[in-house]
Parts: structure tokens; C-alpha cells; sequence
């Protein structure tokens, strides 16, 4: 729904077509860092901070969202703030998710899946660019797709502590919200991956 979000962003936008890109894109990654030390920590005190987990990281994805559309609305596109853009959208990536996969929510080798997913969805992507095929932003788990459920998993976690443990139970195995949240950055990112690299393939000679 990236061109339907244009409604929504593009007023924006032009609010803040006087701020530098950059800024936006390193207010983004703060913003990041603030999410990933309220996710780490909302085990907790989850009352308090998983609502504040997300809604830092929705704003943090809107900040990200916006600063592509200023900088082609001041005419102020150019090839260091893509750069910039990419590098610091891996380290908020890293940050967030990484803070979950550390945290008493997670089992780390479910998180250390969930990393390698989403990390090698964003690489297939820009390689694409890199070898002159195109950015490509298709797949079954985009960013935006990554920021919505790290916006709404937060809070489904905060309403199932409210009945119990805060985890589901599938037969002998018992999840955190958080950790099924995680198996599908993990398997369904892995399989993106792919999904591009096969793509990729055929555009490339």
C-alpha cells in the first residue's frame, strides 16, 4: 500500500519540506534506539512500556516513511542521503528487532533467525540495485510490513498479560506473542530473500 500511504505522508511532507532529509532520517534511527531500550526493557514493567515501545516505533517508522518524500519535494535528492537512508534503516532494524531478540521475551536462537531474515531481505534488495536490476521493495515481508507488526505485536503482547503469562500455548510448545512474531521475521524474511534472489536472477545476465 506504499502509494495509497501517499495521502497521508504527502501533507506531511510538505509541513516539514524545510527540514533537512538527513535530520529526518537520523531522527528516525533515534527515535529506533528509544523503541529498542523500551522493548528490552518491557519485560519489566510491560504495563508502561510496551504501549511506549509502540508508539515510538510507529513514529520512528513514520519519520523514515517521510524523509524520502521531503527530500524530492525541496529538491534535495541525491545519492549520500540514499546511502545514509539505507545505513541507518539497517541499524534501526538491528536496533528494534535485535533489542526483542535479546530480551527476556525471546529465545535467542529464534531471534538470531529473525535477524538473518530480515537483514538478508533488506540486502536482496539493495544488491538488486547494486548489480543494475532495480531497488526492489516486493516480497512477502517488506520494512513496512516490519514496522506495522513491531507497532501491533507490542500490544497484543500488553493484552495477553493481562491473562495470564503473556504466552500461547501450541500443544508442548508454549510462544510469547513476541517470539511468533519473530518466527515469522525468521521464516517468512528468509523466504523474501529468496523470493528476490530468484527475481533478481532472471533480470540479470
Amino acid at each position: 500500500m506504499r502509494d495509497d500511504a501517499g495521502s497521508i505522508l504527502d501533507p506531511a511532507a510538505k509541513a516539514l519540506r524545510n527540514v533537512s532529509p538527513n535530520m529526518l532520517s537520523l531522527i528516525a534511527l533515534i527515535i529506533a534506539v528509544l523503541s529498542g531500550f523500551a522493548l528490552y526493557f518491557s519485560f519489566w514493567s510491560w504495563e508502561t512500556l510496551l504501549p511506549i515501545a509502540s508508539v515510538l516505533v510507529i513514529v520512528s517508522g513514520f519519520f523514515d516513511a517521510v524523509d524520502g518524500r521531503v527530500a524530492r519535494l525541496s529538491g534535495k535528492i541525491s545519492r549520500r542521503g540514499d546511502f545514509l537512508d539505507h545505513v541507518l534503516d539497517r541499524y534501526a532494524d538491528v536496533v528494534m528487532i535485535g533489542a526483542v531478540a535479546v530480551s527476556m521475551w525471546c529465545n535467542p536462537y529464534i531471534g538470531i533467525l529473525a535477524l538473518l531474515g530480515v537483514l538478508l531481505t533488506s540486502y536482496m534488495g539493495t544488491q538488486a540495485q547494486a548489480v543494475g536490476a532495480g531497488r526492489l521493495y516486493r516480497g512477502l515481508l517488506g520494512r513496512a510490513d516490519r514496522v506495522v507488526l513491531m507497532c501491533v505485536i507490542p500490544l497484543i503482547q500488553w493484552a495477553v498479560m493481562f491473562f495470564g503469562d503473556g504466552r500461547i500455548d501450541f500443544g508442548p510448545i508454549s510462544l510469547s506473542v513476541f517470539e511468533l512474531m519473530m518466527l515469522w521475521f525468521g521464516i517468512v524474511g528468509n523466504l523474501t530473500a529468496i523470493q528476490r534472489a530468484v527475481e533478481v536472477w532472471k533480470k540479470i545476465k
